[in-house]
């Protein structure tokens, strides 16, 4: 424990500080110039929600353009140390309020962006480097306890870690799925988009992103092999940002993973710019005293977050079936580009009083985005499923059944059914438990 709170420098953690809040203030800018908070929060009707939080909505007006915003400044405010504590709480409020509205716009890299600006909550990170300072110089620090350091790299290394375990099945290693797929529509890539036709690559870049997946972080760890760890890391996010449409996520990475090196690396890389002498920074041997008590929960609070950051991303093993297929345990686990489906949704309707039938499809209340990425989700087809039954005893039918007749094809396999067309979703629970009525994967052999 006594490790855990040793003072360390304080440039590495101010430069992630900064390095966080910018990401935070691109990402709010681009979503407000490319239009995106109209498309994903505004134009459409309806929004699947997570369950137990069916009540996060979007703002009304030009709320969510507010929304985004005021987001972007706290960003700036963030990466500057201006008023820290209350910034980074709203930043990680309003940003996680906003992946909570829409399912369909869960990505990996959002879900870790909400999960490190809660860590930085609990960080003293505006103490050194920050206008925080210049407003209160009482209170400089130019170290910081060394968990700070330490939880940010475990959280960096949950991402890679387990992206790479997630990558060790069949359709990855074996087939060079979906990459092949992925390739395959993207020839026209400049210079080497004639080469992705090749037979071999997909599987070969799929072995080689699980490879680095899987190690990336010993040798980020290991001073030897850490530059170029890290020279790799640019490399392989820099190709991925331009052949795949990941939003910042490249970025974001590059940014925040130079957490690995020393916590004074800035300070030294910037004595080599100004071609002086290095001079680190006075540390105490100890940190300042505090209520032991109260470190004590500290490190039960950090111990607990990292045990639920081990366990979550498994929870998929509680599921039987293959997790690619049902999903059941996808989110929250850090299983990245490992999926291409594409299937065909409709809903047959019928009144259980009478003999009145109807055909609904989901385009009626979803766009294009929403629906493509329904259709391969149980729990998003379920939750479509009560909207329609709402829909239905609104209009008068006092008890509709909701049957959903849904085929999916999985990374370039046939197209075989996907939910039992004999189960009335309408009566089917929403919540953390089996999907018994998704049926099993008939043409998994290739």
């Amino acid at each position: 424990m006594r490790a855990l709170f040793a003072p360390v420098p304080a440039s590495a953690l101010a430069f992630f500080r900064a390095a966080f809040g910018i990401a935070i203030f691109i990402g709010a800018t681009r979503y407000l110039g490319y239009g995106w908070v109209t498309e994903l929060y505004v134009t459409p009707e309806y929004h699947f929600t997570y369950w137990g939080f069916d009540w996060v909505k979007p703002w009304p007006g030009i709320g969510m353009h507010v929304h985004y915003a005021l987001m972007g400044v706290l960003g700036l405010c963030v990466a500057a140390g201006l008023f820290y504590r209350a910034s980074i709480t709203l930043v990680f409020v309003m940003f996680t309020y906003v992946e909570l509205i829409d399912k369909t716009a869960y990505l990996n890299h959002y879900y870790f962006v909400s999960l490190v600006a809660l860590l930085m909550i609990f960080m003293p990170l505006h103490r050194a480097y920050s206008l925080d300072v210049r407003r209160k110089p009482e209170l400089r620090r130019d170290w910081m306890p060394a968990w700070c350091v330490w939880i940010v790299r475990f959280q960096l290394g949950c991402v890679y870690v387990f992206a790479g375990i997630a990558k060790l099945e069949k359709d990855w290693l074996v087939h060079g799925e979906p990459m092949t797929i992925w390739l395959a529509a993207r020839t026209d890539f400049p210079l080497v988009g004639h080469l992705f036709d090749l037979p071999w690559l997909g599987q070969a870049m799929s072995i080689a992103g699980c490879l680095f997946d899987l190690t990336i972080v010993v040798f980020l760890l290991w001073r030897p092999t850490r530059l170029g760890a890290y020279l790799t890391v640019v490399v392989f996010h820099v190709a991925t940002g331009l052949l795949f449409n990941i939003g910042l996520f490249p970025l974001i990475m590059i940014a925040l993973t130079p957490i690995f090196f020393d916590p004074d690396w800035p300070r030294r890389l910037w004595a080599k710019f100004k071609k002086v002498p290095y001079q680190a920074p006075e540390l105490p041997e100890h940190l300042p005293a505090r209520s032991p008590l109260l470190r004590q929960i500290g490190t039960a609070a950090l111990a607990l977050y990292v045990a639920v950051q081990l366990a979550l991303p498994m929870r998929h093993l509680l599921y039987p079936g293959n997790v690619l297929w049902n999903q059941e345990g996808w989110r929250f686990s850090w299983r990245v580009m490992l999926i291409e489906k594409s299937g065909f949704l409709k809903f047959n309707v019928r009144d259980a009083n009478s003999e009145r039938r109807w055909v609904v499809y989901p385009r009626t209340f979803l766009n294009d985005r929403q629906l493509q990425l329904a259709t391969g989700s149980p729990d998003m087809i379920l939750q479509l499923a009560h909207h329609i039954a709402e829909d239905f005893r609104s209009r008068g039918v006092a008890e509709p059944q909701v049957f959903a007749d849904a085929h999916l094809s999985l990374n370039g396999r046939p197209s075989t059914r996907f939910i039992d067309p004999k189960v009335d979703l309408a009566k089917e629970p929403r919540g953390l438990t089996h999907f018994d009525w998704v049926l099993p994967e008939l043409s998994a052999a290739r």
